[in-house]
């Protein structure tokens, strides 16, 4: 098995599932075109999470960690005319081009970018008496994911959905040595979750045209 034949079958997919979307691949190239890191989803991953957040009926969607707010429009789309997506990013300069690029999608009344430290603005959030929201999609820096977790579990209600990205780490999550404060971050993230009695989740591996990784699915139950 080779990340060949995983992005071969990727591609296959693609082009049953997602037909050409001028929006999103004007997404990409403007991400390129600001030097943003090629991290987003994959357009399968992406199209993913538009139909957990469906099945979910979601109105209130948060993201933490918007890049240049291609994960951020799969997720938008899957809002009713009333919905709402807090979405938060700590760069500026990722956020200007994520507002413009969602903007051009036709989705930006529906979407709030914040801009600052996700574990200072979730707090924000916690502070201002938000209402809990429906779906969280957690795919920002690795270190700050066991915090992330225990700030989105206080915007939750019973029956919220959480989605973390990038939780297998090519294999390292397994690797109780690593030196990585990514992998050590991703584990305790893993470790919190797994031992919280407000949740039930998995986490699953995955392979494709972004290589050998996986996500972590939850549910907030009470």
């Amino acid at each position: 098995m080779s990340e060949i034949l995983w992005t071969n079958v990727d591609e296959y997919l693609v082009s049953l599932f997602l037909p050409s979307d001028s929006a999103l691949e004007e997404t990409l190239n403007q991400s390129a075109a600001a030097d943003l890191p090629p991290i987003s989803v994959a357009p399968n991953q992406g199209k993913l999470l538009e139909l957990l957040a469906k099945m979910q009926r979601s109105r209130r969607i948060l993201e933490i960690g918007t890049l240049g707010g291609y994960s951020t429009i799969w997720l938008a789309r899957a809002l009713p005319s009333d919905g709402s997506l807090v979405t938060l990013e700590r760069e500026t300069l990722r956020a200007e081009v994520a507002r413009k690029n969602i903007d051009r999608a036709g989705l930006g009344p529906l979407v709030d970018i914040r801009i600052g430290p996700a574990a200072t603005t979730l707090q924000d959030l916690i502070d201002e008496d938000a209402e809990p929201f429906d779906f969280i999609f957690i795919d920002a820096d690795k270190e700050g994911y066991p915090k992330y977790l225990e700030l989105s579990v206080q915007l939750s209600r019973p029956g919220t959905v959480i989605v973390a990205d990038n939780v297998i780490r090519d294999g390292e999550v397994a690797n109780s040595t690593s030196a990585d404060e990514r992998v050590k971050g991703v584990r305790m993230f893993l470790e919190m979750a797994a031992a919280n009695d407000r949740i039930e989740g998995t986490a699953i591996q995955t392979v494709g045209s972004k290589g050998y990784d996986g996500f972590a699915l939850l549910v907030v139950t009470r």
